[in-house]
């Protein structure tokens, strides 16, 4: 099934652009598997330039970004066997900000949301190495760390495996995607930062892998679902609606027998041969009036755009003065198409 939203694209030559952040200025930023690690940044006028690591001790592999005022950036970095949250100043230097919760290293780390408190909200997928063997409804060994001025510790645990987070609107609540658990979850976040009241909004049939996700000005959550190249929209009922769909039938029909034989494993996400959507895996609301949907992807070298039928909600990091990552983007040559 193909919906008819007309597709457009932004970027070019980008790697690994799984999770895509959209600024004010007209930029968009995701993370970049080159060399030693980074990220790309793409320009209204769809030019990128690739800002990469200098003195990383060890290769970085950032599948989660999040922008900090001042033009920092964090990584979250998606090893084999480790992970943890660099932050990444404007003149490519990294430093680890966090590395370990509750006396352990933090294992492959998948994402950071910043909420407007300055507090960071980290989801690990799973504890499974290899984390392929945690593609199974019956793993649920995933957990959300917070960090704040209290320091880092696990809020959350027993997930699903746990993928994009995000504080709602109204400031009360945390959503987040568990995505083999095929369901849409909410915590109520304490004065203290401790999560409470889980509850289930909204649970994902055949096909529906829930990995990115995003809130409208209406306070409706928009889920990215892998596999399926699905954008569905839910409400606060958890009732769903289907927005984008570019799927193909025969290959996720393969992916859902493998996942309800708890078979399912990485060909069933690096090998989707969807025409358009490359493995979407998260949004971003972009444009000076949030009226534009941008993708990103696991499997594509550039970034799917759709119009938004609303405008999307004002990220905290929106409005954030990026100033001194602008400036050292000035000295950073522009990537030539197909080089």
């Amino acid at each position: 099934m193909q919906t008819s939203q007309p597709i457009e694209f932004t970027g070019h030559d980008l790697n690994r652009p799984e999770c895509v952040i959209a600024h004010a200025s007209g930029i968009l930023l995701v993370p970049d598997w080159t060399g030693n690690g980074g990220i790309s940044v793409i320009f209204a006028d769809g030019a990128v330039k690739r800002h990469l690591v200098r003195n990383a001790p060890q290769v970085l592999r950032p599948n989660g970004i999040a922008l900090l005022e001042g033009g920092d950036v964090l990584l979250v970095h998606l090893g084999d066997e480790d992970g943890g949250v660099w932050r990444m100043k404007p003149d490519g230097t990294v430093e680890l900000e966090i590395g370990e919760v509750d006396g352990s290293p933090l294992p492959p780390s998948n994402f950071c949301h910043v909420d407007r408190d300055d507090r960071r909200w980290v989801s690990v997928s799973t504890r499974h190495v290899p984390r392929a063997s945690a593609y199974n409804r019956n793993v649920c060994d995933g957990f959300i760390v917070l960090a704040d001025r209290q320091g880092a510790r696990i809020v959350a645990d027993g997930l699903g495996y746990t993928n994009e987070c995000l504080v709602h609107p109204d400031g009360q609540r945390l959503l987040v995607n568990e995505t083999f658990s095929r369901r849409l979850t909410a915590f109520d976040i304490a004065e203290s930062g401790d999560l409470k009241n889980r509850r289930t909004i909204t649970e994902f049939s055949a096909g529906t892998f829930p990995d990115g996700m995003a809130f409208d000005e209406n306070g409706d959550t928009w889920i990215v679902s892998i596999v399926s190249n699905r954008l569905i929209r839910v409400d606060d009922k958890g009732r769903q609606s289907i927005v984008v769909e570019d799927a193909d039938a025969d290959f996720m029909a393969v992916a859902e027998q493998a996942y309800q034989a708890g078979e399912m494993g990485r060909p069933h996400l690096d090998n989707n041969p969807a025409a358009n959507l490359r493995n979407i895996s998260s949004m971003a609301f972009d444009g000076a009036d949030r009226r534009r949907i941008v993708f990103g992807c696991l499997l594509g070298d550039r970034l799917p755009c759709v119009p938004a039928p609303v405008p999307g909600w004002t990220m905290p990091h929106y409005h954030a003065d990026i100033t001194p990552l602008l400036r050292a983007l000035e000295n950073i040559p522009a990537i030539v198409d197909g080089g």
